[in-house]
């Protein structure tokens, strides 16, 4: 089995901090995705700070990398986002929407989703990498 991840936005974050946790997953990753939806939360990020102009080259140069992949939304990826958000809504658990995006590409894809937010346990048929306690 092809073990896929995706970033979610603070996982990158703990990636560039040199989070142990994180690099392990990702060093035995055949596959990482990088939502656009969290792409533009980085990029918001930054705008917000005082590095943009550093923090862009150092999200260009990771996601120049072979095994990452960027994942554009699509029908395929909307068709899911509305399973998953009127799952949440039925259970009474519902997390912010960006977070609904994130999940419905995991789904999507396969992938299991590298974070630290613990309201992604609430997203029925995703997977979750064993770094979240």
């Amino acid at each position: 089995m092809i073990r896929k991840y995706l970033l979610d936005t603070n996982a990158y974050s703990a990636y560039l901090s040199g989070d142990k946790t994180v690099l392990a997953a990702l060093s035995g990753s055949e596959v990482v995705f990088m939502s656009v939806v969290v792409l533009g939360e980085l990029y918001a990020g930054f705008a917000g700070g005082s590095r943009e102009k550093n923090n862009k080259e150092i999200l260009e140069s990771f996601l120049s990398k072979p095994r990452v992949r960027v994942l554009p939304v699509s029908q395929a990826t909307a068709a899911v986002f509305g399973v998953v958000k009127a799952a949440l809504k039925k259970a009474g658990t519902p997390i912010p929407i960006n977070d609904v995006w994130i999940s419905a590409h995991a789904i999507e894809n396969g992938a299991k989703v590298i974070t630290y937010d613990s309201h992604f346990r609430q997203v029925p048929g995703l997977m979750l990498w064993d770094g979240l306690e």
